[in-house]
Parts: C-alpha cells; structure tokens; sequence
C-alpha cells in the first residue's frame, strides 16, 4: 500500500503545489492515512495529552459553567448539549458527571457531538455508553433549539493558509516538490482583499495565517444562540491576530517536522482570536480570557483541595501537577484562552464576566 506522502507526492506531480490547507486536511483526515481516521490521538498512549486527559477538574469547570447558564436563560428544555471535536469523549462524561445533580439539566440535555472521525466516534460511544450521545459530520445539522456548546482545543486543528506579505501583496505558502521529496515554498505575489485589513500591522515578509474554516462553523453556532438561547464556550490556544509560522507537527509527544511522515502526526495552528470573534456575531462575547484566571474564578483551587484530602503519595503529586498545568501561567494558564458567546442582553458565562 502507498503512503500518504506517496500519495501527495504523485498528486503534486500531476497538479501542481497545493495549499497549506489542502496539506492538512488531507494529513489529518485523509480516509485510509489521516492523522484522525487511523489512530487514537489522544492520553499518554497518543501523541499529545489535551486539557480534560490532563485531570477531571478541567470538565467539571466547563460543566459547572455551562449549566449555570443554562439556569439563568430559564432552563430550556429540551436543549441541544453539544462538542465540536470530542476527542475519547472524556471532557463530555466529565460534564456529566458534574452536572449530575443540577434538576432538570439531564432530562432537557440532548447530546450532540460534531465528530468527523469514525475510529474516534466508536471511542466516544464506549466512553459515553448509556448517555445516549448523537452524532453529526455537519455542523449546520446542529438542531433548531436552544444550544450550550463546548470547543476544546477544537479550532486549532482546522486547516489554515498561510501568506507571506510581498509590498501590498501576499504570496502563498504552498507545499511542492523539491528533489522528489515534499517541501515548503511561495507562490506568485497576488493581491488577497481578505487581507487588506493586515497591511496595517505587518511588514514584508511577515507570515499570518488564516482559518477558512473558522468562521462556517462559528456562524452557525452563533445563529442558534442568538435564534434560540444558549451559550458557547471556546478554549483554545493561541492570541489576537495571528503574526508569523505557528504550524506545528506533533508525534509521540515531541515536536516533529511538519513534511514528514505525513499522516502520522498532528498538525496544528494558533487560533486567531480576533478571526474568531468577527465570526461570532451577532452574539455578545466576553473578553479573551486566559485559561488560569476562567478556572480559578470557577473555583478550581477550591475543587483541587477537596479532590487532595483523599490523595496519598504519587496520586497526590500528580494531582498537584495537573492543577498547576491547567492553570499557571507559564504552562496552560496563560496559552490557552477561553471566549464566551450568549445571546444579546444575556447574562455572561460564569467564569468570563468583566
């Protein structure tokens, strides 16, 4: 059987470099060689550990926050309780179980998970058994009612293109040939009217990043909220406004370069925040947030505590450390942000008020 980067290579040949985006997509998703369709990505066993793999604090928060606002909109019901990316399906048991005792929340709560990965659906199911989750591959099949959504470490994943800045124009980063071997380079300078608004803070040379994919999904979710009710958490990592290469290949926990073995890494970007709100109206969003100051407002010291009284020995340890991993500032405190979406005149999320 071909590789992918066989595969690539030959698809190179015969049409021409492709986009950075067509790169990623095929890299990740790709039906018999993508990154998600072929393994299990995720926990020490993966390549990369993500936040609710990290301790079941991180899922408690978002579902403590997420069912307050469900109960100051007048608890719905029913009501759509959706993830975009849902990985093993462990942050969704995690707000489960914490919102278990809250009335009415699972009785109303339908759950939606936005999974376009089949190996990962059958993982989310095991880990979901007796939860009763749906599935769907688009996301304008997100159910007309009122909707309290999560998306962890979802949109850093999406497919971006990548310009570089050539005078009042830009030049596109492209994956080609060189050698028979895949590699980087720039197509022809071209004006991107997209980007008009980035001649503004950038210089030749200057690299940014945009997520076509971005916006589609935000402005459906936006449009239920807003239609019907509901909230939206977003965490992920990344800044305002994306400035410079942030493509980044992970494999077996380490970094990797981006050209090799195609397929068997993950590839990600930063998101752009300021991208990401545009993409949000109409609805009211809160302030970008780092991941620490959302968590430790929600109460994690206080729930770390508790969760410590029973711990002994290396248990405890680990737990100590996957707060302070969560939170602190120079590890996932201050790189991961978190925005709140809610409609007009709304109250915000716990944890994201100003």
């Amino acid at each position: 059987m071909k590789s992918l980067s066989d595969i690539l290579i030959t698809q190179i040949r015969n049409e021409g470099p492709m986009r950075m985006s067509e790169y990623m997509a095929a890299c990740l998703l790709h039906p018999t060689h993508g990154y998600y369709t072929t393994r299990p990505p995720f926990g020490t066993k993966g390549d990369f550990v993500t936040a609710p793999e990290i301790s079941q604090m991180f899922g408690e928060m978002i579902g403590l926050s997420l069912a307050q606002a469900w109960l100051d909109q007048g608890a719905p019901a029913p009501f759509t309780l959706a993830e975009l990316g849902p990985g093993r399906g462990t942050l969704m048991a995690d707000i489960l179980r914490a919102t278990a005792r809250v009335p009415g929340f699972h009785a109303a709560a339908q759950i939606t998970l936005y999974e376009a990965s089949g190996a990962l659906r059958t993982e989310q199911a095991s880990t979901l058994a007796g939860q009763d989750p749906q599935w769907i591959e688009r996301i304008e099949d997100l159910p007309e009612q009122p909707v309290f959504l999560i998306a962890n470490e979802f949109f850093d994943a999406l497919p971006i293109r990548q310009f570089v800045r050539d005078g009042d124009g830009w030049r596109e980063r492209q994956v080609g040939l060189e050698n028979g071997a895949l590699a980087f380079g720039l197509g022809p300078a071209q004006p991107q009217p997209a980007l008009a608004h980035r001649l503004e803070d950038t210089r030749d040379g200057d690299m940014i990043e945009d997520s076509a994919g971005l916006a589609p999904v935000l402005s459906v979710v936006a449009d239920r909220i807003t239609t019907h009710g509901g909230a939206a958490l977003v965490v992920d990592y990344g800044d305002w406004r994306s400035l410079g290469d942030t493509l980044q290949a992970v494999r077996d926990h380490r970094a990797t370069d981006p050209l090799d073995t195609p397929g068997a890494a993950d590839l990600t970007t930063h998101v752009d925040f300021e991208a990401l709100i545009t993409a949000c109206a109409p609805c009211t969003h809160s302030r970008v947030t780092p991941q620490g100051v959302f968590l430790e407002r929600l109460g994690i010291t206080a729930r770390a505590q508790t969760l410590a009284a029973k711990l002994r020995g290396e248990a405890l340890e680990s737990h100590i450390a996957a707060h302070r991993r969560l939170t602190h500032p120079q590890e996932m405190g201050n790189l991961f942000k978190v925005v709140g979406l809610v409609p007009a005149d709304t109250a915000m999320l716990p944890g994201l008020e100003t």
